[in-house]
């Protein structure tokens, strides 16, 4: 039995996400693709109703534009199926996207609208048509593979300009001496701490030895992992991210290493891993020392052997792949706790990169929080541009210890974005823990109350969300992280109509 992905002789090779499909079951369910284009007008009446209902007051399209954007291509999408030309869906699928971001629909309503359509899309199959699980399973992984290549067209339309902008700007900070660079591939700082990690990234890049990068949380080591990867591959190879501390510890190995189909219950199909999806690039394992032991031992032997053993299978798979590692923890504290293997750690502790916390390279604040800035002026897109960092601020933020490093910095910088008005970030729009010590005294006043009631508070916050985005109950009801009714009967409550 093979692949949707596995192709004749001659033909080129697909993508990896078709793994999701079997030509038999394809070519089984085809009647499922030709019964929605055939009513393909009751699909896009029920579809709109969905959107409306849940878009509520976010939708911006009429019926009569929504089926003129989505009809045409959806049909002709499912015509593809009906023939069971998947490379023409590809193509289809890629220009659909392209398409659509042009339009400024944008990712999360894309992504939800498919799920939408799938609910449209079953809902008017005849009560008497008797659609299998196969059938429904079929037809979820054909709009999980469209959701794939919809969001690949979508970030190569959005995101290819500023691609090219960020990649001029890194061939330029290239070509200076590691004395003058401020920039360096998505890290920013200048310190002398810094640039010495540039030239230890650009040291690491030049082989394919695994590499240990060692930094607290929200120092940036991620970065630095992709840093080391785009120094040496640039981004047209594969960089594959695991946070191995966000996946219980029985599933990491079946992550790493993929598995048979069967090879236990609910294995349907085989799954590469992450091992052989990174195969020429990259693989970067986040806080490797949350692994279990036995799993470390296989990760060890995978490093030394150049091969994975998918659950299930009976031989070994080369990969060529670049292991990078990281840790929270002092890599021989964690030794001595029995957290990382000793063996692993001497294989891992030939190439160590240490990331310096932002407390011990205070003058890059100034930059770091420009560079912020730039990007959530383009993200959050708020009425009044922020242009820059009052001096009260930033001498407050350059006073302050930054426990939760660059992350910290940047959520500082975001939530000032929120709720501030000016075109400055201002000492008052910075969090009490980075300003308390430098805010004025309260003057005193008989008449203003020494604390505030909890409604009080509950009233401010919630007229700061509304003016933050302008009215939009919805966006502020999610910024509050409220239901949309709770919104409704605090703004009653208030009277903030």
């Amino acid at each position: 039995m093979s692949l949707v992905r596995a192709v004749s002789t001659g033909r080129s090779r697909r993508p990896p996400y078709f793994h999701l499909l079997w030509d038999e079951d394809l070519e089984a369910h085809r009647h499922i693709f030709e019964s929605v284009r055939d009513r393909m007008r009751e699909v896009m009446a029920h579809w709109y109703r969905l959107y409306a209902l849940h878009f509520g007051d976010e939708r911006i399209r009429s019926e009569l534009e929504f089926s003129k954007l989505l009809a045409g291509p959806v049909s002709q999408l499912m015509a593809d199926l009906s023939e069971g030309n998947l490379d023409l869906y590809a193509a289809h699928c890629l220009r659909f996207g392209e398409a659509l971001a042009q339009q400024g629909i944008s990712l999360r309503g894309l992504i939800a609208n498919v799920a939408l359509f799938e609910d449209a899309a079953l809902e008017v199959f005849p009560a008497d048509s008797q659609l299998t699980m196969d059938a429904y399973r079929v037809f979820d992984r054909v709009c999980h593979i469209g959701i794939i290549l919809l969001i690949e067209a979508y970030g190569r339309s959005r995101w290819a300009a500023a691609g090219t902008r960020i990649s001029e700007l890194e061939r330029e900070a290239a070509q200076l001496p590691p004395s003058q660079r401020t920039l360096f591939f998505g890290i920013v700082g200048r310190s002398p701490a810094m640039r010495r990690m540039y030239e230890r990234i650009e040291a690491a890049s030049r082989t394919r030895g695994t590499i240990l990068v060692v930094g607290e949380s929200g120092s940036g080591k991620e970065l630095v992992a992709r840093a080391i990867h785009e120094c040496a591959d640039g981004p047209a190879l594969p960089f594959v991210a695991l946070n191995c501390a966000a996946l219980p510890r029985d599933l990491i190995e079946s992550e790493l290493f993929g598995y048979k189909r069967g090879a236990f219950s609910g294995a349907s199909n085989d799954y590469l891993g992450l091992f052989r999806a990174a195969d020429g690039g990259t693989l970067f394992l986040d806080e490797v020392t949350e692994m279990s032991a036995e799993t470390q031992t296989k990760l060890l032997r995978a490093i030394q052997e150049r091969s994975v053993r998918p659950v299930g299978a009976t031989r070994e798979i080369p990969v060529n792949v670049r292991l990078i590692a990281s840790t929270n923890r002092d890599p021989e504290q964690a030794v001595e706790a029995g957290q990382l293997r000793r063996d692993l750690y001497y294989r891992l502790q030939a190439g160590v990169i240490n990331v310096p916390p932002l407390r011990d390279r205070l003058e890059d604040v100034p930059l770091l929080a420009d560079h912020f800035i730039a990007i959530f002026n383009q993200r959050l897109r708020r009425p009044t541009p922020v242009i820059g960092v009052d001096p009260a601020a930033l001498n407050a933020m350059m006073h302050y210890t930054w426990p939760g490093n660059v992350r910290e910095l940047s959520n500082a910088i975001e939530g000032a974005f929120t709720f501030g008005h000016s075109p400055h970030i201002e000492l008052g729009d910075l969090p009490r823990a980075i300003a308390g010590k430098f805010l004025p005294e309260p003057e005193d006043d008989p008449q203003r109350p020494d604390i505030y009631t909890f409604e009080q508070v509950e009233r401010d916050l919630i007229k700061r969300a509304l003016d933050a985005t302008e009215g939009n109950k919805v966006r502020a009801a999610k910024l509050l992280k409220i239901s949309r009714k709770k919104l409704y009967a605090k703004i009653s409550k208030y009277a903030l109509e």
